[in-house]
């Protein structure tokens, strides 16, 4: 199995938002990959690998960096829905979604990329330890 591991030219080259090398330092960008990595485990599995795994990682980290930047700007994210000035009131519209998790990568274009990824290359999920067959949905000689 291989350990996949950030390329930051061909990340500014796939995220024009963040080629600015003043305002998106190396050593920032190789941050939020390296917490990406928290969320996604970089290493080829059964379920996600090579060029899928790469682009997940790529896009969790863009998802991470562009939140982190709503943040520094002290922005909320999410629809707007309403809002009142006197005793400041703010309703934001909730995602369709059916998960804090979702609702989480709902928040930026590349989190929205994410999901749909993860939809596809990981249709069968992630497995935690076990034999590789547990992956799926019987084991390999068709029992549960």
């Amino acid at each position: 199995m291989s350990t996949h591991v950030f390329d930051v030219t061909a990340f500014r080259l796939q995220f024009p938002e963040f080629a600015n090398p003043i305002a998106y330092p190396d050593v920032q960008l190789q941050g939020y990959w390296d917490l990406a990595t928290a969320y996604i485990n970089p290493t080829d599995s059964c379920t996600i690998k090579g060029a899928q795994l790469q682009q997940a990682l790529n896009l969790m980290t863009a998802h991470l960096a562009k939140l982190y930047s709503f943040i520094n700007k002290g922005k909320t994210t999410g629809l707007l829905q309403g809002a009142t000035v006197d005793k400041v009131s703010v309703t934001l519209t909730p995602p369709p979604v059916k998960s804090g998790y979702q609702w989480w990568l709902a928040q930026t274009p590349y989190g929205q990329q994410l999901w749909a990824l993860l939809q596809v290359a990981a249709a069968a999920g992630f497995w935690f330890g076990g034999l590789p067959e547990l992956a799926s949905f019987r084991k390999t000689a068709g029992v549960f």
